[in-house]
């Protein structure tokens, strides 16, 4: 019986030490300052446990409902401060936008990414590169009429594509993809890609291998023990060859720009960095370097096909199971555009129940649940709290689109919620589906007008039909923790 007993006292000594332990860690977590509340965390892991496996948004949503719409989480021992429902996410990245408007570290990003680029990086660097590209990203029109030319060139690609399926049932995923892709292409390469081009279905399977990863669970558990899970095999570890393939190609594109260079004559966004490089090469401290070319890059890249390809596949699907509202928006394409010309920006306003449909599928689906997170700037009071430097912001953009108040039925799919009551279109302070505030997304605008050009010029050409009945087609999100995104389907289209 003894060894038993030494086995019992091993184990009661063993609970009190982790209840120890527990008991300084509390002791420790909650004196930081004045952070605002939350769950208690374990030791170690933190709340990673409570939010595990599941939509985190959801998760948030019901702390919140507790502790109110400003908490405190610990991703294994880094707190992270929670922002829920539009005042307080108002509140922060726009009435003291300047004070949240730093990046957070995120482990497996800066694992690639090194802080450079836009996206991610902080300081000099986030403030030079997103002046540069949103400069010039004007330039090459985005807003303007060129870039809608663009977009309008490579829907007519898109259509001819969709009547290659023969009223056949096909999944649109690569379709959408590859039709958002080209139109960023060609503003950073100057060109665009065959939608059967090897290489370029090579890039955007790399690009959309990352985007799973970094939303998938493996990429939270990284982000939460860099330490532990570099060490861990799994889909995490296929980061840094895929960022090193995607570094290459972009390499090899800009090694040919280069050779073909025309100072008076930019053709794209890999010129103009490398007019800028040669203005500063005698500017040792200058941030316009080879590695901020590629990561704008792929800022850019990523930024112009994920969101925007990922929206039309599941406004698609969410158009099939309301054919009603279909057919309503395929009328008002009738009446205004017409068959015999392609639709254009002039005639969005004259448009209001297309226009609204198109927002209510982003407010609807809610793509990032959660924006990039953000970080403090400074030691920051902010409703009675103190949140120091440094502190990892998650804005929840869901409880900001799905608000009860501003959209009765928010779950519900209904066009209504941008429409007033004589028809005209009603723009809402709740719309955020780019994130807000100094950090919102740099190609909100490319992303606004590719939405409706390439939405109305498949439903002015085609009618949808699914493969299953309207009424069980499944439109509620596949399980991620920080992003929404469509089930997979088939479907065909049917010249009108």
């Amino acid at each position: 019986m003894e060894p038993l007993g030494t086995c019992t006292a091993l184990l009661v000594i063993g609970i009190i030490s982790l209840l120890l332990l527990s008991a300084i860690w509390n002791s420790k977590v909650y004196r930081k300052g004045k952070m605002p509340p939350g769950p208690t965390p374990l030791p170690i892991v933190g709340n990673v446990l409570q939010l595990k496996g599941k939509h985190w948004d959801e998760e948030f949503s019901k702390i919140s409902e507790k502790y109110g719409p400003v908490f405190t989480l610990y991703l294994g021992t880094e707190p992270v401060v929670v922002l829920h429902g539009y005042e307080a996410i108002k509140e922060a990245l726009i009435d003291q936008g300047h004070d949240f408007s730093a990046r957070a570290k995120i482990p497996l990003v800066d694992k690639v990414r090194q802080g450079k680029g836009m996206a991610f990086s902080n300081g000099k660097t986030w403030k030079q590169m997103q002046r540069f590209s949103l400069t010039t990203l004007r330039n090459f029109g985005m807003g303007k009429k060129s870039i809608e030319e663009r977009i309008q060139t490579e829907a007519q690609y898109l259509l001819e594509q969709l009547h290659d399926t023969k009223g056949q049932p096909f999944d649109p995923h690569h379709l959408m993809t590859y039709a958002t892709s080209n139109v960023i292409c060609s503003i950073i390469f100057g060109k665009r890609y065959g939608y059967d081009d090897k290489k370029f279905q090579a890039l955007i399977a790399l690009s959309e291998e990352n985007l799973r990863i970094f939303t998938s669970i493996w990429g939270q558990l990284f982000n939460a023990f860099p330490a532990l899970m570099e060490w861990v095999p799994g889909p995490h570890q296929h980061v840094i060859p895929n960022y090193v393939k995607y570094r290459e190609y972009i390499l090899e594109e800009a090694k040919e720009h280069r050779a073909t260079l025309d100072p008076n004559s930019p053709r794209d966004f890999i010129d103009c960095f490398f007019l800028r490089m040669d203005q500063e090469k005698h500017d040792e401290a200058s941030e316009f370097t080879m590695e901020n070319m590629v990561n704008c890059s792929m800022d850019l890249f990523g930024a112009g096909i994920e969101t925007t390809s990922f929206t039309l596949k599941y406004g698609l699907l969410i158009l099939q199971k309301y054919p009603e509202i279909e057919a309503k928006v395929q009328e008002e394409i009738d009446q205004v555009v017409g068959r015999s010309r392609m639709p254009g920006m002039a005639d969005r306003g004259q448009m209001p129940y297309t226009d609204a449909v198109i927002h209510e599928i982003q407010r609807f689906i809610s793509i990032a649940s959660v924006a990039i997170p953000h970080a403090m700037v400074k030691d920051t009071p902010f409703r009675g709290y103190v949140i120091p430097k440094g502190t990892t912001i998650f804005p929840v953009l869901t409880s900001v689109l799905h608000d009860d108040k501003e959209f009765p039925n928010p779950k519900e799919f209904d066009p209504g919620h941008f429409l007033n009551e004589d028809g005209t279109f009603r723009k809402s302070d709740y719309f955020m589906p780019f994130s807000a505030g100094k950090r919102i997304c740099a190609g909100e605008g490319l992303a606004r007008m590719e939405l409706f050009l390439f939405f109305t010029s498949i439903l002015q050409n085609f009618k949808l039909k699914p493969t299953t009945d309207p009424k069980d087609i499944d439109i509620t999100p596949v399980v991620k923790p920080i992003g929404r995104f469509s089930r997979p389907y088939k479907f065909c289209v049917i010249p009108r």
